[in-house]
């Protein structure tokens, strides 16, 4: 699994620098329909209503979001960043549903990534089919829903879908983690016009600058941006 929890920050903090500024710069692409935005309405203080998920659903995206970028003393973790929002938000565009891709047969899950996306599953039906799997996977070996367990527990099973070692009858497993996980750093590195990244948390860990409009005389300098991020919207917080 990428995240590792908080005993681990440093290594936490050489993961997220090792995206670097360009990875961030087009992070929301593959997963997010600018077209299909909005501005996020919900501030900090307020509470998200997930327009897709179901109540378990929303309280296994939250769960799984939190072990995979856990808070700490480095700054805030996927769920106090809105990733979740983020996530549920896009389960309404067009990408989430497939319109953006060739969703024609045949299909070979074992073509090469050259080859493009090979599954007949939309990424709506891979979070549904996925989560209800998941939550299967862990109740028939632990007794418990994902969320019920503790979180050392948590991080093993989501070890074992990634690995492909929980078999999903309706999904492959590494596919749904695959996912999750491109869709959780997407939520805290995107602008916060897609519902994540709140507070700018993802590029102040980091210190990417943001949406402004010339940092290129700090590129090549091996010191801090002193200026702090902004968002497309003019936000600095």
């Amino acid at each position: 699994m990428t995240a590792p929890d908080s005993s681990e920050t440093p290594s936490r903090r050489q993961f997220f620098k090792g995206l670097g500024a360009a990875t961030l710069a087009t992070v929301v692409l593959p997963g997010c329909d600018i077209r299909s935005a909005t501005p996020a309405q919900n501030g900090a203080g307020s509470t998200y209503v997930p327009q897709f998920f179901t109540p378990d659903e929303w309280t296994f995206i939250n769960v799984a979001s939190a072990r995979l970028i856990p808070s700490d003393a480095l700054g805030l973790g996927a769920v106090e960043a809105g990733v979740p929002e983020y996530i549920d938000r896009q389960m309404g565009t067009s990408w989430a549903v497939g319109a953006l891709w060739y969703m024609q047969g045949p299909f070979n899950a074992d073509a090469p990534d050259t080859m493009g996306y090979q599954y007949q599953l939309t990424p709506q039906q891979i979070y549904r089919l996925g989560i209800a799997a998941a939550n299967g996977f862990v109740q028939k070996t632990q007794g418990k829903l994902f969320a019920q367990m503790s979180t050392d527990t948590q991080d093993a099973a989501l070890h074992a879908i990634e690995s492909g070692q929980a078999i999903f009858e309706s999904v492959p497993a590494k596919l749904f983690f695959s996912l999750l996980l491109q869709n959780v750093r997407e939520g805290f590195f995107a602008d916060p016009v897609h519902g994540g990244n709140r507070g700018l948390a993802g590029w102040k860990l980091i210190g990417f600058p943001g949406a402004r409009a010339d940092f290129m005389d700090w590129v090549e300098r091996d010191v801090k941006y002193p200026l702090l991020p902004v968002a497309m919207s003019g936000k600095r917080d």
